[in-house]
């Protein structure tokens, strides 16, 4: 049973202390890690985007400012803790904890390190033990991360819906709106991985990413990396899809009631779901711990071993992305909800499934024999069409609205 988890090669077998305690260990790691991480986020934004506006950011508490954001945790910690008189008590409490705790989850099923080079599996030897520099290593470990962020929007859903206000709740209901348009695009582009890489397990995908030709990036035609980096941009609610917060419109959205820690937990979940999907992204489409390979030569770090040199690696490539969702932050305008569902269900969803059935047809054409190039140029006419004929089909619905007139 213990295997079918994967929850960690060294509790295969009799369980004793020690791997117990490097388990707990490795929780103890993950949530500390996760906490401080956060912390060095919010300091990252604030500086990267006053450097790109011209100005300073913080620099008063601690060196550079990086003590900034404990200052204001302590000061949430010592704020009022104020519940609406038409709140849903139980909800309004427990919405926070849906929003913080999965962010903190996804981190379990990430390789945060290991050497996967040479026919390596990426485990390590910790005390005696054998052992992987992640948390859980389930055979479903993509299907894992899927599930957590979508919880995560109940959180919100839920927040919105227990304050008794109504701009809360609209923030809710474009949350929920968001998670049903750009959930499909994300989990078609994650599929295109799967189907590429031939499993479910997060090390094994990383395992097949060893050089910058294998990297999935490539092998997927890039197309699903940009979806999914669209796709998860609008699933975290960050620039320029952060229409449930849009303050000009209400006052805050679904965290308007909220104050002290349980405002503090949903900081906490924002500015860790970036960098938790930056972890996934690294993850799934560059390699991960993998160092920067073009075929038989390898970039590797001086002076730091493969197990040690592969957490620097992930570390490395996060920080990319993260600059990447402030970049995006900093330079992009809020959409209309109406350019929002429309990128989602026009562009996004069609685009996914495009791109995953014509990478199955090759998949199918090099089991069968077929020629490939013919495969593919019928698999492109057939895409061609069904996009000819959707795009049809909207345009006419276009021009039918437009003849009925307005309905209110």
């Amino acid at each position: 049973m213990v295997s079918i988890l994967g929850i960690d090669p060294l509790l295969v077998g009799d369980v004793l202390w020690t791997p117990l305690l490097i388990v707990l260990l490795k929780v103890l790691v993950i949530f500390v890690v996760g906490l401080l991480a956060t912390m060095l986020n919010v300091w990252f934004l604030r500086k990267v985007i006053a450097g790109m506006q011209n100005r300073v950011g913080p620099n008063k508490t601690g060196p550079f400012g990086l003590l900034q954001t404990l200052a204001d945790g302590i000061k949430l910690f010592f704020k009022e803790d104020l519940i609406p008189e038409r709140a849903d008590n139980f909800v309004f409490r427990l919405a926070p904890y849906l929003t913080f705790v999965p962010a903190f989850l996804a981190f379990a099923i990430v390789p945060l390190g290991g050497d996967f080079t040479g026919g390596n599996d990426g485990t390590v030897t910790w005390f005696g033990e054998v052992t992987r520099v992640q948390l859980a290593d389930p055979p479903v470990g993509v299907l894992f991360a899927v599930a957590i962020s979508s919880i995560a929007v109940y959180g919100i859903m839920l927040a919105g819906w227990a304050s008794g206000s109504k701009y809360p709740l609209l923030g809710s209901v474009r949350a929920s709106a968001q998670m049903v348009s750009y959930e499909a695009a994300l989990g078609m582009s994650l599929a295109t991985v799967v189907l590429v890489a031939g499993t479910l397990s997060t090390s094994g995908i990383v395992a097949n990413q060893t050089t910058i030709g294998t990297w999935h990036l490539v092998t997927t035609g890039i197309i699903p990396f940009v979806i999914f980096l669209i796709a998860s941009t609008a699933e975290m609610n960050l620039p320029p899809f952060d229409l449930v917060e849009a303050e000009q419109e209400l006052v805050g959205g679904y965290n308007t009631e909220y104050s002290s820690i349980r405002f503090g937990l949903f900081f906490l979940g924002e500015f860790m779901n970036p960098i938790t999907m930056s972890l996934l992204l690294s993850t799934l489409f560059f390699g991960g711990p993998n160092p920067i390979a073009f075929g038989d030569t390898v970039i590797n770090i001086p002076l730091i071993p493969g197990a040690l040199e592969g957490t620097v690696w992930v570390m490395l490539k996060m920080f990319a992305f993260l600059y990447l969702f402030v970049w995006f932050r900093a330079t992009f305008p809020r959409l209309r909800y109406d350019q929002l569902m429309d990128l989602g269900w026009k562009v996004l969803i069609p685009a996914s499934l495009g791109w995953f059935m014509l990478l199955a047809a090759q998949r199918v054409g090099d089991v069968a024999g077929w020629d490939p190039v013919i495969t593919t140029v019928v698999a492109a006419i057939v895409l061609l069409v069904s996009y000819s004929l959707l795009q049809l089909a909207l345009r006419t619905s276009r021009l039918e609205r437009e003849r009925e007139g307005a309905m209110f």
